[in-house]
């Protein structure tokens, strides 16, 4: 088996444009082929990375061939399509959170994973988050004891985002806690496991004229009587960030995705007075928001048979399914449980 892993990006500006810098990262990684609907953008692509060709269409760039995996940047509403497509023409696929918005594509997805010797990949990128990574490893170690509550946000002011049109179609609904709240709902669900019911209301008071409401709060029960609350907002009047909280027994971790540090509280005695204190201490960390890269890194790892796959089809489906439920409870005004895939 070559020691190289072929990789052709569709959708190639923004979060396409990162998992290109990932792939350039990444010894073991190698762009052959990219594409986009847009010619222009398509062109200026293939240029700007030294390849002598690129595709407008899909269907063309499959049949063409030439890599070893597709990595799916493309609107949400084009992941399933590309993502079966893929899988069928018997390629690995990476694609970007979320799996898809619904359930039923996410079973279709699902579906096809299992029915391809390939492997399927989720970006969910907030596993790859240094300052994440850290509290996972904290809370596992067991440094703040039993955790008892935990709480994350996706906050993000989707007005200042260009391009900005499809993530607002009004006949495909992008609903803001499935399409951008996925991240902080995967990464709760990384930390302390997957909730069995979901509460959730949600209002439209910024982003008036969307198709969906801007801001949701959810409340959740997770395993071993973990509570918790997760905060999606895409009209928020303030920079974006994911900031996360872990309670426990014994301390507290603070943190989120744009800083150079977290804090952790543990009590503290004075020797002196016997006082109890809550000491912050700043454990720093390096920012990086997007490390695209070292989603290559795993998806080249597990292509060369080098690790397991961790975040397949099922593991993104599942996050969509939580999300979904928070939709369902904030329309209906009941709790939901959510559908798990298997």
């Amino acid at each position: 088996m070559s020691e190289v892993v072929r990789f052709a990006v569709v959708g190639t500006k923004s979060i396409g444009r990162n998992h290109i810098e990932g792939i350039h990262k990444t010894k073991e990684a190698v762009l052959t082929a990219v594409c986009d609907i847009r010619e222009d953008v398509a062109k200026k692509t293939a240029e700007k990375n030294g390849l002598d060709h690129y595709f407008t269409d899909f269907d063309e760039m499959l049949a063409a061939g030439g890599f070893d995996c597709v990595v799916i940047c493309t609107p949400d509403q084009c992941h399933t399509e590309q993502a079966v497509k893929a899988l069928e023409a018997g390629y690995h696929v990476l694609c970007e959170k979320p799996l898809a918005m619904k359930l039923e594509e996410c079973q279709q997805i699902v579906d096809a994973a299992k029915k391809s010797d390939k492997y399927f990949m989720v970006g969910q990128v907030c596993r790859y988050t240094p300052a994440f990574l850290l509290m996972r490893d904290m809370v596992a170690r067991g440094d703040i004891g039993e955790v008892f509550y935990v709480e994350s946000e996706y906050a993000h002011d989707y007005s200042l985002i260009k391009d900005a049109e499809w993530r607002k179609d009004p006949v495909y609904l992008r609903e803001p806690v499935v399409g951008g709240g996925c991240h902080a709902m995967d990464l709760l669900r990384w930390i302390v496991g997957d909730p069995t019911e979901v509460f959730a209301y949600s209002n439209r008071k910024v982003l008036t004229d969307w198709p969906v409401d801007d801001c949701t709060i959810s409340v959740l029960k997770y395993p071993n009587d973990v509570i918790g609350k997760v905060m999606v907002s895409i009209g928020c009047k303030r920079p974006y960030t994911m900031r996360t909280q872990i309670f426990g027994t014994k301390g507290t971790i603070l943190g989120d995705n744009k800083s150079d540090s977290i804090t952790l509280y543990k009590a503290f005695e004075y020797a002196d007075t016997g006082k109890t204190s809550y000491v912050p201490t700043q454990i720093p960390v390096v920012v990086n928001n997007h490390n695209m890269a070292a989603e290559i890194q795993d998806m080249c790892n597990v292509i060369l048979g080098k690790m397991p796959l961790e975040i397949d089809a099922v593991q993104g489906a599942n996050t969509v399914a939580v999300c979904r439920a928070a939709v369902e409870s904030a329309a209906t005004g009941l709790p939901v449980k959510p559908h798990y895939f298997k």
